[in-house]
Order: C-alpha cells, then structure tokens, then sequence
C-alpha cells in the first residue's frame, strides 16, 4: 500500500504521515487542534455500523471526523 490517500479512504488500523489539510476556512482551525497538522501520524481505529463517522488516534487521542471533512485530508501510509 503506497501513494497518496485521503484520510477518508485509508483501510482501518494502518498508518499514515499527513501531507497536506486541505479543509475549508471554517474547519481548518478544528482539525488543527486536533493535532492533525502536516508530518503527524494518524490511524483510522474504528468506523461506526453505517460507516460515518471514523475514529482516529492522532498523538494518544481519539477523535472522530466525518467523511465529508476527512476527505480533505492527504495521508502517506506508513510501510
């Protein structure tokens, strides 16, 4: 698994560098607090049953994006 992914589509439990957010405006500063910044490792841990939203573990805590704001954002996975 290589390339570039959004975080949206990256299979759950795997690693991933953060290469770029490319949020709107009014959501850029959330993500940001989060600690989903460029070079931060990420991992999707759990999907809900209908599959929005996921839960990433991002530096010890988990916190859960829906699609429409993960998609936004670029992830290498790790090997």
């Amino acid at each position: 698994m290589e390339g570039k992914y959004t975080l949206n589509k990256l299979p759950l439990n795997t690693d991933a560098v953060v290469i770029s957010v490319e949020c709107k405006e009014n959501l850029i500063n959330r993500i940001f607090d989060f600690g989903i910044i460029e070079n931060s490792v990420i991992r999707p841990v759990f999907r809900s049953p209908f599959g929005d939203p996921t839960a990433y573990l991002i530096k010890n805590s988990v916190v859960a994006l829906r699609e429409n704001d993960s998609k936004d954002i670029i992830v290498t996975p790790i090997k």
